[in-house]
């Protein structure tokens, strides 16, 4: 078996450290196929946006390459790639509000980019699940940053406290103060909808996305 092959059991730091001295594009390509999924989800979660999600999940996978002497070896690329790609979606939804555009909500399919359900629907309240998902969805949108940034790596990319601090640079605490003002905005933006539905839990846990199928967060 190759020593890079899609199967290979070289960890994400001995890959990432063949590619930063030797530029092997089989290092590469693996790295690519093991976080392309997760950096493309999380940038969706960011921006709103599948095309633009695409798009900066290649940019992210570029600035990798072109920035690889910068990665040091005793750090962890998850934490890098983290960064990279949540660096071009701050930049990327800072350009959208100086030029007033609004995020597209619906991919080629018309289907709904996001489906964050507010709880574990059952055979009867599926449609009224759907809904919930798409105000839950529109309201992490408008938690401001970065305050929005806690909240997906904690509760969408499952990132515990002492890794999300690595990834942005600030102290754990500075982490856990931001994810209490993340909810506490989530709650309020989400609070006409609670109030139509007062038996809708809003803790975390009654957040979490679906199982992810292709296409969809």
């Amino acid at each position: 078996m190759p020593l890079f092959s899609p199967a290979s059991a070289a960890t994400d730091e001995q890959t990432m450290s063949v590619f930063q001295t030797t530029a092997d594009p089989e290092a590469f390509a693996l790295i690519v196929h093991r976080w392309q999924g997760p950096i493309r989800n999380l940038c969706m979660r960011m921006t709103a946006d599948l095309h633009r999600a695409e798009d900066l999940t290649q940019e992210t996978f570029s600035r990798l390459c072109a920035r690889r002497r910068e990665w040091q070896p005793t750090a962890k690329l998850s934490t890098y790639l983290w960064r990279i790609a949540i660096n071009l979606c701050h930049d990327e939804n800072r350009r959208r509000t100086r030029h007033g555009e609004v995020p597209l909500e619906t991919g080629e399919d018309g289907e709904h980019l996001a489906h964050i359900t507010v709880f574990q629907p059952t055979p009867h309240d599926e449609l009224e699940a759907e809904e919930r998902a798409d105000q839950v969805r529109a309201a992490l949108q408008r938690v401001t940053e970065p305050f929005r940034t806690v909240l997906v790596l904690r509760h969408y990319e499952g990132l515990k406290f002492r890794e999300i601090a690595d990834v942005l640079g600030v102290p754990e605490g500075t982490v856990k103060s931001r994810m209490v003002e993340g909810l506490s905005q989530l709650t309020r933006l989400m609070q006409p909808a609670l109030n139509d539905t007062p038996s809708v839990p809003t803790t975390p846990a009654a957040w979490q996305p679906r199982p992810q199928t292709k296409g969809r967060l």
